[in-house]
């Protein structure tokens, strides 16, 4: 799992609620459909794509496939964000220092 794969993922707004009910619950198919106001197919191509990004686990009982939110999918992401945070607060107080110049 990248994390380019996982923005890619995420970009959707309907993965990112079929990965938030995911990781709430585990459910089939059937049970995030019932929640969204597209077909199954896109459903499953939706999952597809979470599965993709490995931030989606498939199990299959009988004819029956669950899915449920991988566990540790967005550590990747945590951790890219982490990298980024570094930068703000030398930026903000610069900002600072701008507007302060500006308004003198």
């Amino acid at each position: 799992m990248s994390e380019p794969d996982i923005f890619r993922a995420l970009a959707d707004p309907t993965r990112r609620a079929v990965f938030e009910r995911l990781s709430a619950a585990e459910m089939t198919v059937s049970d995030l459909t019932r929640g969204f106001a597209v077909s199954q197919p896109a459903i499953s191509q939706h999952l597809s794509v979470l599965k993709g990004a490995g931030m989606v686990a498939e199990r299959r009982e009988g004819r029956q496939a669950w899915y449920r939110a991988a566990p540790g999918a967005l550590d990747g992401l945590g951790a890219w964000v982490a990298r980024y945070r570094t930068f703000w607060p030398e930026r903000v107080e610069a900002l600072k220092g701008v507007l302060k110049e500006m308004d003198e």
